[in-house]
């Protein structure tokens, strides 16, 4: 007997982002549709041969993507927009999806479960149909290129339509709206008819012989009545009918399951896969249910989601008690969530990072080796790897940091002010219209802006010549917010690469990659910092630039920081000490840097939060311990300003219906949110909770290149004037323009300062206190 092996999920970007740069380039029109397919062909070969090389019993295919796994879906199973369907060309067509068109909206663009990758929501409208088997294509493909069996991974039906939103018409109304798939009468049968095409897709890919499918089924972890859970094994029937030859996997991820007893014994599958890491809930399960014998167990014993080590020890401790329930010859070694959440390599980090913070770290690359190390060490006897890793962790602790957060939990953190009569104080005290407009924060990152950094970087030019570049684009776009009459300014933060990577920075505690990139969304990649000593803030860090963009008008210019839930959310963080503990000791150096700003002369300083939703834990038991920290963390960096000093905070694509109460418990003067891809949707949530502070609701979306018309974004200003006071209210785009270009910017902010003159003139330019 023994264990076999696999892995999903590995990256798609390439070792330095290959696939990004083939398709921007294919945007730009600099490349062919011929010469983009091949290099990005390269690049799934180039994966494709590392994933082979680490000795697995089930390679995994079909998981590569020109942009999104869950639009593939979407394009597969013929779930296109009616906006989209003019468009001929298939890869157009699948792009103006993601990106929009002049004429189209892209498609709502919301966060994968509780992590940071973005996904292209579907639009269920007409009949499902299989119109491209893209599984089979991969399949034909990897056999052919490389010459290997490989396993199909597709997400699953049913988490594909827990993801989705349907159109349903409005009760008194005939207009049509979109609503969450899984609160839809429609959702059953829509279930069973995706299962069909399913079925279907099975069907095609047991006559071409393959011999396992992996269905990625993520969204079993979520809070699941008895109606979903039988809707699900009743689909799985139809998907699974006539298919005796193929072994079918359905994995989940990120929690443990709930209904673990009924899913694993009465799923038709051959397979179950769950993750043994993100904590022990799935082994108690295990120990408390049994697992049935009919039925293999994808093991998720290494980890997808941070960086650090495998402890070999330990985890070999957690197959030897898996073992006491699954019998060897059933077990197949997996990682528990997808390797796409790790950057490719640690090979280029070594010269560049500290020798002792290597000795913890593994990537996408290095959990392949772990995963081939653990089967030779359970199978042939291989010798376990020395390791001192907890010796390591303790050289990176900062007492004196932990000390200052020791007394936290004991204190009600908030500003004393009552909201109400502070803001009508900043109002006046900043000299605002109704109907402000304003940025979220950075402006185009221009191919100029991005040479002179990288010039900075390799000692070409100096300081004090790249300070100087800096303090032209600063002024620059002092210049054009001028001309477009915005009311209240920001600097641009052309000297910022990535809202947490600026930060991390300029504080103890964080080290950064050399190209430890991991994708956001489409051809997005960040560089998550990891945090792997405690934190704080040794020197000021946006003082000047800030001050110097304020020095330069007489209009009020926002001081621009990241907050501390965002931070942490962003970046590979720590295990060995609680998160919230992480979240506190970043509150404390922001509030350092909020105190600064305020003593010199800034009066307003937003701190984003766009990450806030993206940690709410996938488990509703759960969610109030986490929003708890989290909200005291963010007032944490701003309870000691002055009553005229306004905090505005930031928050983007995310749901965030269910958590108003807590977004209102922040207390920030002004949120600023997205709502143009929702189509508004986020507005639904202030018309049942009574949101009485200041509001910017995102009239136009900022990842689409297209310039929406004035009338497009009034449609979603005039229903903001519907349901909250007219004082409060803001105009901005939904989220910051660092990744658009001038030509687009200017014209959308100028329909968009368009925008607040029409509501000053139809509901006045003066509050009404």
């Amino acid at each position: 007997m023994a264990v076999k092996t696999t892995i999903f999920g590995y990256p798609k970007i390439g070792p330095n982002r290959e696939l990004k740069k083939a398709i921007e380039s294919y945007w730009k029109g600099e490349i062919s549709k011929e010469e983009m397919l091949k290099k990005v062909e390269e690049v799934d070969i180039d994966r494709m041969k590392r994933v082979i090389n680490a000795d697995l019993d089930y390679i995994p295919s079909n998981d590569f993507s020109l942009y999104d796994f869950v639009l593939d879906v979407s394009t597969m199973v013929d779930m296109i927009p009616k906006r989209f369907r003019n468009i001929e060309d298939g890869l157009d067509r699948y792009f103006a999806m993601a990106r929009g068109t002049k004429d189209a909206i892209a498609c709502e663009m919301t966060k994968w479960f509780d992590t940071n990758y973005h996904y292209i929501v579907p639009e269920i409208e007409g009949a499902f149909k299989l119109v491209k088997n893209r599984p089979l294509d991969s399949y034909k493909w990897a056999k052919e290129k490389l010459g290997v069996e490989t396993k199909p991974v597709l997400v699953g039906a049913f988490t594909y339509l827990m993801l989705s939103k349907v159109y349903e018409r409005q009760e008194g109304s005939l207009l049509m709206k979109m609503v969450k798939a899984e609160e839809s009468e429609k959702f059953k049968p829509l279930l069973f008819e995706l299962a069909s095409v399913y079925n279907q897709m099975l069907r095609e890919l047991q006559e071409e012989g393959v011999k396992a499918v992996q269905f990625d089924e993520p969204a079993l972890v979520l809070d699941l009545d008895e109606d979903k859970i039988n809707a699900l094994i009743d689909a799985y029937r139809i998907i699974t009918e006539g298919i005796t030859d193929i072994e079918i996997f359905v994995h989940t991820y990120y929690e443990s399951l709930d209904h673990f007893e009924k899913i694993t014994k009465e799923l038709p599958v051959s397979g179950i896969g769950l993750d043994f890491v993100v904590n022990n809930e799935n082994l108690e399960n295990l120990k408390k249910y049994g697992f049935p014998e009919d039925k293999k167990l994808q093991a998720g014993v290494i980890s997808g989601r941070d960086p650090w080590k495998t402890d070999y020890k330990q985890v070999l401790n957690l197959i030897e008690e898996i073992k006491k329930y699954v019998s060897e010859d059933r077990i197949i070694l997996s990682n528990a969530a997808p390797l796409f959440h790790l950057p490719v390599s640690l090979e280029s980090e070594k010269g560049h990072l500290n020798e002792d913070l290597l000795e913890l770290l593994s990537f996408a690359d290095e959990r392949l080796e772990e995963i081939k190390t653990l089967k030779q060490i359970i199978n042939k006897g291989k010798e376990i790897p020395s390791q001192t890793l907890q010796e390591f962790r303790d050289k990176f602790k900062n007492e004196e940091v932990q000390k200052a957060i020791e007394d936290i939990d004991n204190h009600e953190i908030k500003r004393p002010h009552d909201f109400k009569e502070r803001y009508k104080k900043q109002i006046e005290l900043l000299g605002l219209p109704r109907f402000p407009t304003t940025t979220i924060g950075s402006f185009p990152q221009t191919k100029e802006v991005r040479q002179m950094r990288a010039k900075f970087r390799k000692g070409e030019i100096s300081a004090e010549e790249y300070e100087n570049f800096i303090k032209e684009q600063i002024k620059k776009a002092i210049e054009i917010q001028e001309e477009l009459e915005l009311d209240v300014f920001v600097h641009g933060e052309f000297e910022r690469t990535d809202m947490v990577e600026f930060f991390g920075q300029k504080m103890d505690g964080f080290a950064f990659t050399k190209n430890g990139w991991v994708q956001s969304y489409g051809t997005r990649c960040v560089r998550p910092p990891i945090i792997y000593g405690d934190v704080s803030r040794p020197e000021p860090m946006t003082i000047k630039e800030i001050v110097y963009a304020q020095s330069l008008t007489e209009k009020p210019v926002k001081g621009m920081l990241t907050g501390p839930v965002t931070i942490l959310n962003w970046s590979f963080y720590r295990k060995d000490i609680p998160k919230k503990d992480i979240a506190y000791q970043i509150a404390i150096a922001l509030r350092d840097e909020v105190l600064d700003l305020e003593k010199a002369g800034i009066k307003v300083i937003q701190i984003d939060e766009p990450a806030f939703r993206e940690g709410l834990p996938l488990k509703k038991r759960k969610q109030e311990e986490y929003l708890n920290w989290a909200v005291k963390a963010f007032r944490l960096t701003n309870n000691t300003v002055a009553e005229t000093t306004q905090i505005h905070t930031h928050m983007c694509y995310s749901e965030f219906n269910e958590i108003i109460e807590w977004i209102y418990a922040m207390d920030s003067d002004v949120i600023s949110i997205e709502a143009s891809r929702s189509k508004g949707e986020i507005i639904e949530a202030f018309e049942k909770f009574n949101y009485d502070h200041g509001i910017g609701v995102g009239v136009y979306d900022i990842h689409s290149p297209r310039v929406p018309p004035v009338e497009e974004m009034l449609e979603i200003a005039e229903r903001t004037v519907q349901v909250i006071d007219k004082n409060l209210i803001w105009i901005n785009p939904d989220c910051g323009l660092k990744t658009r270009g001038w030509e687009e910017t200017i014209p959308a902010l100028k329909n968009m300062v368009q925008v607040a003159k029409i509501l000053r003139e139809k509901y006045g330019e003066k509050y009404d206190w």
